[in-house]
């Protein structure tokens, strides 16, 4: 029993749920599209969000295989330097989940390996190894290899409907913009950070909270939008401003688990800004469950 928590430790259970999220609003946007009751084929939607659930949790795996000598000495409470779970058997499911979630998203589409969905799982599981193996360590590219991720997943959830892709896919660098400034922030974590890396992740904050905003204007639906802007917004900037005011490692961390879980809020009010507000509070539904995982299992 112990290996098996040792197990769900490594894929980040509170995360995890934040990817499904990214998945469901971009099913919502591609919902708002077509406005086509077929897009609710949710057998369809199981399987992404199983392909997602795999392949956030095969990369997480895996970056705790490949950090595993520097976790020994700033993190030995983790599950593969305390001994719970040995590197290779580690090594072993990483790979497997993010096969699983590649053929996952392969069963979606008729075309299979060759649909959208496939293709997109597929970049997904090369930037989580990417990051995993070389990027993480690098100040510009780690955090864009990492929004480039998240971006990705929303386009996962938008390929329900492959047709949506072209004309919303550049909404996917919204997550990007978003991600890349957490993960700025998380560089601060463990021996503390710089102020001028928090002020430079406000602003990116602010960007997003702006660009969700103007497609909220755009739909006609600002009203639905900002309600849930304003709580993404109550969730983000308190633990960063205290991280400003001191950024000592443990508010740093505070902050970094805040933007983490106010990912679910962020995709709420992505399904509210395209007017799919029952999507929205089906999302907003989630972000219970990870404060709970989050108590039970670390974020980051």
């Amino acid at each position: 029993m112990d290996k098996v928590i040792g197990f769900l430790r490594l894929m980040r259970p509170a995360n995890i749920i934040t990817a499904v999220a990214d998945v469901l609003a971009g099913v919502a946007i591609a919902v708002y599209v077509v406005d086509d009751g077929n897009v609710y084929q949710w057998q369809s939607v199981g399987l992404l969000l199983v392909s997602t659930i795999c392949l956030y949790g095969g990369g997480v795996v895996l970056n705790d295989v490949f950090d595993a000598e520097l976790d020994s000495k700033e993190r030995p409470e983790r599950p593969i330097p305390s001994g719970l779970v040995s590197k290779n058997a580690a090594a072993l499911f990483g790979l497997i989940l993010l096969l699983a979630g590649i053929a996952a998203a392969a069963s979606v589409h008729i075309t299979g390996w060759f649909s959208s969905s496939a293709m997109i799982s597929i970049a997904i599981a090369i930037c989580a190894v990417v990051y995993d193996k070389w990027m993480k360590h690098s100040r510009f590219l780690g955090p864009l290899n990492m929004g480039i991720c998240r971006g990705l997943n929303l386009l996962l959830g938008m390929s329900i409907l492959p047709s949506v892709l072209p004309q919303y896919g550049f909404l996917a660098i919204v997550p990007v913009i978003y991600i890349a400034a957490v993960t700025m922030v998380s560089r601060g974590e463990v021996h503390g950070g710089k102020k001028s890396t928090l002020y430079s992740a406000a602003l990116l904050y602010a960007i997003v909270i702006a660009s969700i905003l103007t497609i909220g204007i755009v739909n006609n639906y600002i009203v639905y939008t900002a309600i849930f802007v304003v709580l993404f917004g109550a969730m983000i900037f308190p633990p960063l401003r205290k991280a400003m005011r001191n950024p000592a490692a443990p508010l740093i961390g505070k902050a970094v688990k805040a933007g983490v879980i106010a990912l679910i809020v962020m995709n709420a009010a992505w399904a509210a800004a395209f007017g799919a507000i029952y999507f929205a509070l089906l999302i907003l539904l989630l972000l219970p469950v990870s404060l709970l995982m989050a108590k039970l299992f670390a974020v980051t």
